[in-house]
């Protein structure tokens, strides 16, 4: 039995304008529906393949601010999130998430803005702007993750060194073994080696599972260490 917060969603097209340019993305043009088998979910393809996209939708049909932030987290710089979500319906299984969180690379400073907004005596800030953009990445992580929570995180290691990114695997993985859930859009090799986790891509114009080795990251990662001189040249 699927025991997943999240465990799958479905789209009604029919909601979707017919001039949307969500019907021009290849990999979820036609997506009616998709299921969550496992606790860590990776979304890899091509810039402009549509992973962040479902990724936002997912997000905010959850109830997740568009720009990230906890389910409590309520502003708005720029509305920027496609109608996608409102066409969306998510399965939810059986048990109750008890926290959660939606990370964004590319609206981490609007979020961190607001997080100082948001402080109070009882829940002082975590000063975020003060440390490095890699540093309140990591630091966002280790703080916000609790067992038995939903975390939808976009690009992930934008901000991270490897070694920080072996850290943020490590953050996860024992996250995922107290009971929480991962959907996440990643580039990063070594995200994606995170043993037993789903991985789809949204390459080759649809959307389908993928093992580790198969993917763009992996492969282009070792073909240019095994070959950087000849491919420098």
């Amino acid at each position: 039995m699927n025991q997943q917060f999240i465990r799958g969603l479905t789209i009604d097209w029919d909601k979707i304008d017919q001039c949307s340019y969500l019907r021009k993305i290849e990999a979820i043009n036609g997506l009616e529906h998709l299921e969550f088998k496992k606790s860590i979910t990776f979304l890899v393809g091509e810039n402009g393949s549509g992973k962040s996209t479902l990724l936002e939708a997912i997000a905010v049909c959850y109830g997740f601010n568009p720009e990230g932030g906890t389910k409590n987290y309520s502003f708005s710089t720029y509305d920027s999130h496609s109608e996608l979500c409102n066409a969306m319906r998510i399965e939810k299984g059986i048990r109750r998430a008890k926290g959660g969180y939606f990370l964004r690379a590319e609206s981490f400073y609007n979020v961190a803005t607001q997080e100082m907004e948001y402080a109070d005596e009882r829940h002082p800030s975590a000063l975020y702007h003060e440390k490095s953009h890699g540093e309140s990445f990591l630091a966002l992580a280790q703080e916000q993750l609790r067992p038995d929570g939903v975390y939808i995180f976009d690009e992930p290691e934008a901000a991270l060194s490897p070694q920080r990114q072996l850290t943020l695997l490590t953050e996860i993985y024992e996250c995922v073994k107290k009971g929480s859930q991962f959907i996440i859009v990643t580039h990063s090799p070594i995200l994606l080696g995170i043993p037993d986790a789903e991985i789809l891509t949204f390459d080759d114009g649809a959307l389908y599972i993928c093992e580790y080795e198969e993917t763009d990251s992996y492969k282009i990662t070792e073909m240019f260490i095994n070959n950087r001189e000849q491919i420098l040249k």
